[in-house]
């Protein structure tokens, strides 16, 4: 909450900064030695940068929603009484809602502007938040979620892209590492501050989703101060709205950003669709703070990992990302057949890091050169190829697990993403090196 008051007090920088160039620009001085130069330039361009984390907060704050139930399903499950088949059929509206305005938000925000697509986004997240503390039955969660998902297809593309816009040209790879770890750490931290809250609260479902009401107001605060963008007349001429795309000089960037995306995002999905029954059922783990923890942890490796490796070739992030993933999956399987808390553990941070080094890569790719009127329509690609993925096999696995049994369903599901990661793996090596 201090840094929440901390980006509030701070949200007049963005409209200072504009006057107070104008104001230099109209005034004659003397010719600025070299000294007094250089510090003009360190002091914008920290300007720049915290102007740059600001914005990535609404980023964070919807994200927070996202994974803010996943501590909450065991509660629900035994309330409601539906089955792992029904759990992550729930998971999967989230999916289906974020799909389908993946398709649609990035070119109407490129096109429209921002906040024109910003603005509906958080309002639909604050009918999802409201949603999520009334629901009394399946069709309330599964609605929730579905409203939670478009919320987060608005945010992955046009709120990603608004935070690259502020980076603009001299700042892409600091932008694009904001928006990436705002992105993870929404998602940590939403499990986490739920798992805390269940463990100390008798009924905690209202006070938790209170608390993240509280968050998406302050997102509407920061959308408010975003620089204004437009289209060039040219473009407008020829804009339609079709299915996303990016020009070819920029298809094969995109490729690789997904070869490795998506099986990262698909692990962390299993994880949170499936961990917490997991842990209950074959770890005999009933705590939904433990599984609060586990997903926490999971996401603050994918935020510290980008920190750890920034200055690494985009190459590198890709290979150790797709490595990451095949060892998650070597854990969970281990940590099913033995019942061994701590490899899912493991396997919890080694998917984080998976996801986070394969987000970062992908999202630097489209900020450095993809053109900036395609740049939300590019995230909306790369996320509707991590996300097809994360939404089929985890719900595939889930009714595989009814059928079966949640040794076999789980085994299956780590072979299936192994391969995937290791074919993203092959990819990268024999081919980004050539182009």
């Amino acid at each position: 909450m201090v840094f929440l008051f901390y980006l509030i007090l701070n949200t007049k920088e963005v409209s200072e900064m504009n006057q107070a160039h104008y104001k230099e620009t109209s005034t004659l001085h003397r010719q600025p030695r070299a000294s007094e130069t250089q510090e003009t330039d360190k002091s914008r361009h920290n300007q720049q940068s915290r102007r740059i984390w600001i914005a990535s907060w609404m980023v964070t704050a919807v994200f927070i929603l996202a994974n803010l139930p996943t501590p909450l399903y065991v509660f629900w499950q035994q309330e409601m009484g539906f089955s792992n088949g029904t759990l992550t059929l729930v998971f999967a509206a989230y999916i289906v809602g974020l799909l389908m305005a993946l398709l649609f938000a990035g070119q109407l925000s490129d096109r429209f502007g921002r906040k024109s697509v910003l603005y509906p986004g958080l309002a639909t997240a604050i009918l999802a938040c409201l949603l999520f503390a009334t629901a009394s039955s399946v069709i309330a969660l599964v609605g929730a979620r579905f409203l939670s998902g478009i919320s987060i297809g608005v945010i992955v593309s046009a709120g990603m892209a608004a935070v690259m816009d502020v980076g603009g040209s001299e700042q892409k790879t600091t932008a694009s590492l904001a928006a990436s770890v705002a992105m993870v750490l929404g998602a940590g931290l939403g499990p986490l501050l739920a798992g805390i809250l269940a463990e100390i609260i008798a009924q905690p479902v209202i006070p938790i989703f209170t608390i993240e009401l509280v968050l998406l107001i302050s997102a509407f605060l920061i959308v408010g101060i975003l620089p204004k963008r437009g289209m060039e007349s040219s473009q407008q001429s020829e804009w339609r709205l079709k299915v996303p795309s990016v020009p070819s000089a920029n298809r094969l960037h995109l490729a690789f950003g997904i070869a490795v995306f998506a099986p990262g995002i698909t692990a962390t999905s299993f994880v949170l669709s499936l961990g917490p029954s997991l842990l209950s059922k074959l770890l005999n783990i009933k705590s939904p703070l433990i599984s609060g923890i586990t997903a926490c942890v999971m996401f603050l490796a994918a935020t510290g990992i980008q920190f750890m490796l920034k200055k690494q070739s985009v190459r590198t992030n890709f290979l150790i990302g797709a490595t990451a993933t095949i060892l998650s999956m070597v854990s969970i399987a281990l940590a099913v057949h033995f019942s061994i808390v701590l490899l899912f553990v493991i396997a919890a941070i080694l998917a984080g890091i998976g996801q986070g080094l394969g987000q970062l890569g992908g999202l630097t790719l489209i900020g450095v050169h993809v053109p900036d009127h395609r740049r939300a329509e590019a995230n909306a690609v790369l996320n509707l190829g991590g996300y097809i993925s994360a939404a089929l096999l985890p719900v595939g696995t889930g009714y595989l697990i009814d059928i079966t049994s949640l040794a076999i369903g789980a085994t299956i599901f780590t072979a299936i993403l192994s391969i995937m990661a290791g074919t993203a793996m092959i990819f990268v090596l024999t081919r980004f090196q050539k182009e």
